[in-house]
């Protein structure tokens, strides 16, 4: 049997949670749910790596977080600089939340990678626009033949002196898209990877009622710069798969995996990722198949408080193939 090594970089930031029922929860959130996800959809086939930096009073429940797992390996998660993300959320409604944070990991750089260059996939998941540098995917471009995939949750955010979490268009974003494979993003953060080049003062307003009028030009033009398939989360509405196909841009709408009862969506993302990981290292083009299994980790990152909303590769089959008819 294949022995998959997959990496996963990001934060394992503290987070205060105050969920939309007033609920408060603290957890160790971000490349969390990306790894734990991750390893129980490997199961034995694989281990999982998260490469992050924390600060040396968390190191310890971060292990002790991940100790159940046994194909999740805690080499890379260091406390060298004793730096650490921590952040506070509070959400107004299910899927909308304010955020502050006051504690900033030291950037994931390359040597922070030495003896994982030949995993079969790296997922980046940053939070915020400096955890995971141009630099690291440029160092791993240039010495891995791993599939890169990207969320632009990172290049999107940035935050003020006063710990304030706020979004921002990528302007460099083409200076990224060589370096990407598979770039993942939710609807809020494609209208900040898509801007005119010059705007009226009034135009300049928060987003609202974003529309995905905008989708396929963005597709377009990421497509055309290195990208092999864009995915953009719609919510409700399942996910917009963008690749070629033949020479041509192929658009596929995959629908989401229905929930009951959302009880918390933090990390929905972070484990979106971690399903588009596990899907490709089953079959590296078919995107529409990570897209599936991505929106099935999703769904079940929302059932619970706890990483145990996590389900084996059997039970995320059986989602699969309740909610498309096939998987």
């Amino acid at each position: 049997m294949q022995q998959h090594k997959v990496a996963v970089l990001g934060p394992i930031p503290r987070d205060h949670i105050t969920t939309h029922k007033g609920e408060v929860i603290e957890k160790y959130g971000c490349a969390t749910h990306t790894a734990i996800g991750l390893s129980r959809l490997l199961g034995d086939q694989g281990t999982v790596y998260p490469v992050s930096h924390v600060r040396k009073k968390d190191r310890p429940g971060v292990l002790e977080v991940l100790a159940p797992y046994s194909n999740i390996s805690t080499d890379y998660i260091t406390d060298d600089a004793d730096q650490g993300d921590i952040i506070q959320l509070k959400f107004v409604d299910q899927n909308n939340r304010l955020e502050k944070q006051t504690g900033f990991m030291n950037p994931i750089i390359g040597e922070d990678l030495e003896g994982l260059l030949d995993a079969d996939v790296f997922v980046c998941v940053p939070i915020t626009d400096y955890e995971v540098p141009l630099e690291t995917l440029k160092y791993i471009k240039a010495n891995s033949q791993g599939l890169i995939i990207f969320d632009a949750h990172g290049p999107t955010n940035t935050t003020t002196i006063l710990g304030d979490r706020l979004i921002r268009y990528w302007v460099d974003r083409d200076m990224w898209l060589p370096y990407i494979d598979v770039l993942k993003m939710n609807l809020e953060e494609s209208r900040c990877c898509w801007f005119e080049k010059e705007y009226n003062l009034e135009d300049l307003q928060p987003f609202h009622d974003i529309t995905t009028d905008h989708l396929d030009t963005l597709a377009a033009h990421v497509l055309e710069r290195g990208v092999k398939s864009l995915i953009v989360t719609l919510d409700a509405g399942g996910s917009a798969v963008y690749f070629k196909e033949s020479g041509k841009i192929r658009k596929e709408i995959v629908q989401s995996v229905p929930v009951t009862d959302v009880v918390d969506t933090t990390g929905c993302g972070d484990s979106f990722a971690g399903g588009l990981g596990f899907g490709l290292l089953e079959s590296p083009t078919d995107y529409v198949k990570a897209a599936r299994y991505a929106n099935a980790l999703g769904a079940q990152r929302t059932q619970g408080r706890t990483f145990d909303v996590f389900k084996s590769l059997e039970e995320t089959r059986a989602m699969i193939r309740s909610a498309y008819g096939e998987g």
